[in-house]
């Protein structure tokens, strides 16, 4: 249980690989998915994208994503119960 001193857990999911095709979401191989990891904010899940997209910049055909978990957790009010 959370306290009000604590902030709202809002989770997003960081995550990216090869794309079969540029401008497309499809993943060449699901299997070699870099799941970069799972965060308590966007702030701090904007920063681990940034600097995986930076560590790729060379490559057109690898990107990375924000997922935002606590809106799938409860998609009508965008948080978990």
């Amino acid at each position: 249980m959370t306290t009000s001193s604590e902030p709202k857990q809002l989770l997003h999911l960081v995550f990216g690989g090869e794309l079969k095709e540029l401008g497309g979401i499809e993943f060449k191989d699901l299997s070699s998915l870099d799941i970069v990891g799972i965060f308590p904010d966007y702030a701090s899940a904007a920063a681990a994208w940034r600097a995986k997209a930076q560590l790729t910049v060379d490559n057109a055909m690898v990107r990375y994503f924000v997922v935002h978990m606590h809106r799938l957790l409860d998609p009508e009010t965008g948080h978990a119960h």
